[in-house]
């Protein structure tokens, strides 16, 4: 079976025998700092404790999984060390968070969330934002996931530092191979056939990123992570244009 888990829940670990399993970077390295001007940390609760990723989309729009939502959240852009205060950092208010109106939490299907910010963001070289993807992603293609979720599994370790993760998209046969039905049009795997490589728990909403564009956002998994022949699977956001280009615009 599967289970999401987002970094504020891993306490409940032992005790999420049959559920599904959110993303994490597994076999990866650290990112070059600034390398990712795109990535966002999702900050949940009066305490803004990290829970997912996330990518800006533009001035004031960031987006992440829809299974991400809180009733307080704050997104960190700029950021590399989480621990750490950054002269690159901002962190600004969600002012609305506006989930795909056919998310289905039993399924993860339409697993993605629109963030407003409370004031346009300020550009540089640390803090840029991503365009998504104008065609969806062939087999093969390769591409990087990023984020702060855990570095092992099954026993979490989680880093400071941003980390990046080298991987491919998946064919559909590969993915229905490894998760049959659950499989939905609005998803695409990625992954390594021989397993190693992996997003984990505390990476989702994070950006799968092919050829500079924004292809996908880390949705769900298996219980363990980087097994082989299970790749992560991600929100296919080339089905999603038309949603997210009116939702930002007011229409």
């Amino acid at each position: 079976m599967f289970f999401l888990l987002t970094a504020f829940q891993i306490v409940a670990l032992a005790m999420a025998q049959s559920q599904r399993d959110e993303n994490k970077i597994i076999g990866g390295y650290t990112c070059v700092q600034n390398s990712q001007p795109w990535q966002a940390a999702l900050l949940a609760g009066p305490f803004r404790r990290f829970l997912c990723g996330g990518a800006l989309l533009s001035g004031k729009w960031a987006i992440t999984a829809a299974h991400c939502a809180r009733p307080i959240l704050h997104v960190a852009l700029g950021k590399h060390n989480l621990k750490n205060w950054e002269a690159t950092q901002q962190v600004l208010r969600v002012v609305r968070q506006v989930p795909h109106p056919q998310y289905n939490s039993r399924t993860h299907n339409n697993d993605l969330m629109l963030l407003q910010l409370e004031r346009p963001v300020r550009l540089g070289r640390a803090v840029r934002p991503i365009t998504i993807a104008s065609s969806c992603a062939s087999p093969g293609t390769p591409c990087h996931v990023s984020g702060w979720g855990t570095t092992s599994s099954p026993i979490v370790s989680y880093p400071n530092s941003l980390q990046c993760v080298n991987i491919n998209i998946s064919s559909d046969q590969e993915c229905r191979r490894a998760y049959s039905q659950a499989i939905t049009a609005g998803m695409v795997c990625a992954g390594v056939p021989q397993g190693g490589k992996d997003s984990c728990q505390g990476d989702s909403g994070g950006p799968l990123v092919c050829k500079g564009q924004l292809q996908g956002l880390v949705s769900w998994g298996m219980e363990r992570c980087a097994l082989p022949g299970y790749p992560g699977v991600y929100t296919n956001l080339c089905k999603y244009q038309t949603w997210i280009r009116k939702t930002i615009r007011g229409k």
